[in-house]
């Protein structure tokens, strides 16, 4: 199957689609069993609060994140998860797992991830007005403070829930560094961390509650440095050769590049280095590209031909260039059978209610918030299931091709505030963005057990990914043999 064919079908209705979907009869017994481990989540919560507060105050970036991914491990392991660290050869990769009594390998294997690192130059307050906390530092921008501190408290949970009911499964807690285009799964996919692991779960900060299968775009990006000859700007421009006009050059190529690509494709860049000083002819000087598309293909023939280009600019202005491959993502595969069961029991637990403080807090933010999408009072709602189709990237994709995989967002922002802004910091660092990782938390920690006591729905979710994967599927990552860029954000 091609990428192109499921990522469209992921924009209609499953009927539609074709797409054979078995609907697992309701076990009220099972159910209410189940419903023990989000009990045991509640519990967690103020660990969970504690946890995601010290991640939102250290925010630290991208495959540098050791104190978080610190903090994570030492709160596993204080509750008889066996820590594994270096997965992958990621120093802040680890894997936390526990086998409850009894269990082998022919009982459920479920992982959950977890995610730690921040965003650069979005220092913010817990304050609804922007106002700075640290000049230049970074800031939980994207909410994965709260995206680890809920998935390890959901696995805690889920290991007293496995005791006390004497039921045979293993957990794994994946913490998985540098989403923020390191791509921090991709190296733990190609290094056989999901090996014989059944299901992942996942979930992901927003500023509503929804667990609609989703898709996203696959991703490639690429540093493109480009080497000159120096010399004085003034008195000698003939001598020298400027790395900037070839960045620019390529810049203006791959301009005249987006009248021709396709309307979903995303092609955007920052030059992050333009040389030192006007009157020096620039020796070095770099653009840093992001390309994406729905399909892995056009992704592939998209990021050639911005390359191309590159090679174009360093011919014609007498320079040479260099190409870095920085990371590389498929798109998330949906897997319906398990977002039909997450979504039954997001429906069930309900939304998010805001105290008269949260509210004045919401209410202020808002004002802020250029043309926001959600009004405000969305946050207790579920949105309708339906399959959707994201713009972003994330190397949950990856996995998701890998291991049946299902993922959902709740209400941790306030309605209409898009991700990668201080309004998300903001909202993350106070009880706004707890109540939506306790809502996260109970979610996993009750999905996760329904599952363990339905081996069936693992079955037929193992089933869908085979069809969807088609025949001829075989994994080969797209940023390729290359080693973890551990210093990207340095």
């Amino acid at each position: 199957m091609r990428y192109s064919r499921w990522i469209a079908g992921t924009l209609l209705s499953l009927t539609s689609m074709g797409i054979p979907h078995t609907v697992i009869a309701a076990d009220p017994q099972g159910d209410e069993l189940a419903n023990a481990a989000a009990v045991l989540a509640q519990q967690q919560q103020s660990a969970g609060i504690a946890l995601a507060d010290e991640i939102w105050n250290l925010a630290e970036l991208g495959y540098l994140e050791y104190r978080s991914s610190g903090a994570l491990q030492r709160y596993l392991s204080e509750n008889d998860f066996q820590v594994e660290t270096g997965a992958g050869g990621i120093p802040t990769a680890f894997v936390a797992s526990y086998r409850s009594t009894g269990a082998d390998e022919s009982d459920p294997v479920i992982a959950i991830l977890a995610e730690f690192d921040a965003l650069p130059g979005l220092n913010q307050a817990a304050t609804p007005f922007r106002s700075v906390a640290q000049e230049g530092g970074a800031g939980h921008a994207c909410g994965h403070h709260l995206f680890g501190a809920a998935s390890s408290t959901a696995a805690v949970a889920l290991s007293q829930w496995l005791q006390a009911n004497n039921v045979r499964a293993t957990i794994k807690l994946v913490g998985t560094p540098a989403e923020e285009g390191g791509s921090g799964k991709v190296y733990l996919a190609r290094a056989g961390v999901f090996d014989g692991v059944d299901v992942v779960l996942h979930w992901h900060p927003g500023d509503g509650n929804s667990a609609s299968p989703s898709s996203t775009t696959s991703n490639k990006s690429g540093r493109f440095t480009f080497t000159g000859r120096a010399a004085h700007a003034a008195s000698a421009p003939d001598r020298g050769r400027s790395a900037l006009d070839g960045v620019e050059a390529m810049n203006y190529m791959v301009n005249l590049m987006r009248e021709h690509v396709p309307q979903t494709a995303r092609l955007h860049y920052v030059i992050t280095d333009g040389g030192d000083a006007p009157n020096i002819v620039p020796e070095t000087a770099q653009v840093y590209y992001y390309v994406r598309h729905p399909d892995r293909d056009q992704v592939v023939e998209l990021f050639e031909r911005v390359a191309r280009a590159a090679e174009a600019a360093a011919m014609g202005t007498d320079t040479q260039v260099d190409v870095e491959v920085m990371h590389g993502n498929y798109p998330v595969l949906p897997n319906h059978t398990l977002a039909q069961l997450v979504n039954d029991n997001l429906v069930a637990m309900g939304g998010i209610e805001y105290s008269a403080e949260e509210q004045a807090f919401a209410e202020t933010i808002r004002k802020t918030l250029i043309s926001p999408r959600r009004e405000l009072g969305s946050q207790q709602r579920i949105a309708p299931y339906q399959p959707r189709q994201s713009m972003g990237s994330t190397d949950v994709g990856d996995v998701s091709w890998l291991v049946p995989t299902v993922g959902f967002s709740t209400a941790t922002w306030v309605p209409g505030t898009p991700a990668h802004s201080w309004q998300a910091v903001a909202a993350g660092g106070m009880s706004i963005g707890h109540k939506g990782m306790g809502l996260a938390s109970r979610l996993l920690a009750k999905s996760a057990a329904q599952l363990i006591l339905q081996p069936d729905v693992i079955a037929e979710a193992k089933a869908e990914l085979r069809r969807s994967q088609g025949p001829d599927f075989v994994y080969a990552a797209l940023l390729g043999d290359r080693k973890p860029p551990l210093d990207y954000r340095k």
